[in-house]
């Protein structure tokens, strides 16, 4: 068995479909067929049933695509640990973060880090909680900002602050005129907020179950910015961390408090128990708990 083996057939793992993984992968898809059927010899059963057009995997192939990952996980430690004999001299570091915190959590540590160990290799992606949540998983990550609790036997979460959700409204709207609001404020007012796959958005729709409604946006979006641009147009108000309406400080909407109850949000690292966490993680981490206690990002 070889580790391109291992590759291929996690690519076809992702898409479940031969032709597109072959060009993720810069292959031609008979190359990638010979090779999972040379993988499949070797294994000595199916990997992967073909129904059809569909390609589903089979329980040997997903018992197979668990260790892989674990193959890939201990060759990435072993990088790290060799890495560490050169310092912080050189190396990569990839952190996935919540869009929101993206902005105006980040910069201080991230500039900092960077001066400091300028050959460090870092990337920092903003995402969404669950794409963090098998990022690190999958060893995509090293590294993740995200929504607390995230619970998985293999991960290890940090908390660092907690920050409050707020209402953001049209700064001629007659709700931007009161001093607080109450979440059931969404049961007659006009909203767009949040797919319902998004964590904040499911912790929105926890509260209002507390009012006995359901929240019906007359639109969902993916991104914070785009969600601003349709509450600044008048389209409707939204629900968004305080930090971040604070940070962008859009002088055409008004931040309103919400109360009864408060909806507060925790903040936390999270990486996996078992990584390897490199000197670039341990300094990176380490300088954003410092940053965040010296309220530096604010």
């Amino acid at each position: 068995m070889e580790l391109k083996q291992l590759e291929y057939f996690m690519a076809v793992c992702r898409e479940l479909h031969f032709t597109r993984a072959a060009e993720k992968l810069g292959i031609a898809q008979p190359s990638l067929s010979q090779q999972i059927r040379l993988l499949e010899h070797e294994i000595g059963t199916p990997l992967f049933d073909r129904v059809g057009k569909k390609t589903i995997m089979t329980e040997a192939g997903r018992t197979l695509l668990h260790h892989s990952y674990n193959v890939f996980h201990e060759l990435s430690q072993a990088r790290a640990a060799i890495s560490e004999l050169q310092g912080l001299k050189r190396g990569t570091l990839k952190i996935g973060a919540l869009l929101t915190v993206v902005n105006y959590l980040l910069p201080p540590t991230v500039i900092g880090f960077h001066r400091s160990y300028p050959n460090v290799e870092l990337s920092v992606l903003g995402l969404r909680t669950g794409d963090i949540y098998d990022g690190l998983l999958q060893n995509e990550l090293d590294l993740g900002i995200a929504l607390l609790p995230m619970e998985h036997d293999d991960l290890e979460s940090i908390p660092l602050y907690k920050e409050n959700l707020a209402l953001a409204a049209p700064a001629d709207h007659p709700v931007a005129e009161l001093p607080f609001v109450s979440l059931d404020v969404l049961k007659e007012t006009p909203s767009v907020l949040l797919p319902g796959t998004y964590s904040m958005r499911r912790l929105i729709d926890e509260h209002c179950r507390a009012f006995d409604f359901a929240p019906r946006p007359v639109m969902e979006m993916t991104t914070m910015e785009s969600i601003v641009n349709m509450v600044v147009k008048g389209v409707g108000v939204t629900v968004l961390p305080k930090a971040y309406l604070d940070y962008i400080a859009n002088p055409n909407i008004r931040t309103v408090p919400i109360q009864n109850p408060t909806i507060t949000t925790q903040i936390g690292l999270v990486y996996r128990k078992n990584k390897y966490l490199c000197a670039a993680s341990r300094v990176f981490m380490e300088q954003l708990i410092a940053t965040i206690k010296s309220g530096s990002y604010k």
